[in-house]
């Protein structure tokens, strides 16, 4: 019997953190961001009253989901915990990185605060290594301004190779154009460059020959290069995972 996805861990991953959608082709997207950068207010003010609340899966952390439309498209909005990172140091990291990874949201938003941008800015990095399709919201731009911080959003975009959208979340401003951003990078209008982290030689080399390993046995849907670093990091979910698949492989 062959080795496949189904016959693993990351399939059983793949299950948990799939998405019920109403219509088939809803399309998905993942709300990622550090705690008190009005992430619930974005939240909340893209989906109204349609909102449903539960428990993520085998976990007491909340869970957030909730619909909208905006022009001919159908969104589904899945609201992660609140995290500074995810380097699953905690539960709730754990749940929004292998959401990100594996449940294949079709574009995560990043929201971040305006007056501490650098401490974001990790999360964003991160999120950027598993998936292409990211828009940075620049929340609280109005109390950046009070405190005299001026942000170059055309030069952040630049080198951060995603689109990134200023807005006052609890006063709607900037909402009209993260919709009209997000609709324009489902219909393949703005395709993202997300900007990658070099790492040494050393590690770069090990990624190489992991690489063709992982893409080999899990064909092209999940970012190989971010399990190969999770594997290099000694993640131990991931390397778990990834351990089985490789023993299997090598029967």
């Amino acid at each position: 019997m062959g080795l496949t996805s189904k016959s693993t861990g990351l399939s059983l991953l793949k299950n948990k953190y799939d998405t019920v959608k109403e219509e088939k082709d809803m399309i998905v997207i993942a709300l990622a961001g550090n705690p008190n950068t009005g992430k619930s207010t974005l939240f909340n003010t893209l989906t109204g009253l349609n909102q449903h609340t539960g428990n993520w899966p085998g976990k007491t952390v909340s869970n957030a989901k909730g619909t909208f439309k905006y022009k001919d498209k159908e969104f589904l909005l899945v609201d992660l915990p609140g995290t500074y990172s995810l380097l699953a140091n905690s539960v709730e990291e754990e749940i929004a990185r292998d959401f990100i990874c594996f449940g294949n949201p079709d574009i995560t938003i990043v929201i971040t605060d305006a007056t501490c941008l650098e401490r974001n800015l990790n999360l964003v990095l991160q999120v950027m290594e598993i998936t292409d399709r990211v828009i940075v919201c620049l929340n609280l731009m109005d109390e950046a301004k009070r405190k005299g911080i001026s942000i170059d959003i055309e030069k952040l975009e630049n080198r951060l190779g995603v689109p990134v959208i200023p807005t006052v979340a609890r006063d709607n401003k900037g909402i009209d154009k993260l919709l009209e951003t997000i609709y324009q990078m489902i219909n393949g209008n703005i395709k993202a460059n997300p900007y990658r982290l070099k790492y040494s030689d050393e590690i770069e080399s090990i990624v190489e020959e992991i690489e063709p390993i992982l893409a080999e046995t899990l064909g092209a849907k999940y970012n190989t290069r971010w399990l190969a670093l999770r594997l290099i990091d000694g993640d131990k979910a991931i390397s778990n995972s990834i351990d089985n698949i490789l023993k299997k492989y090598s029967d």
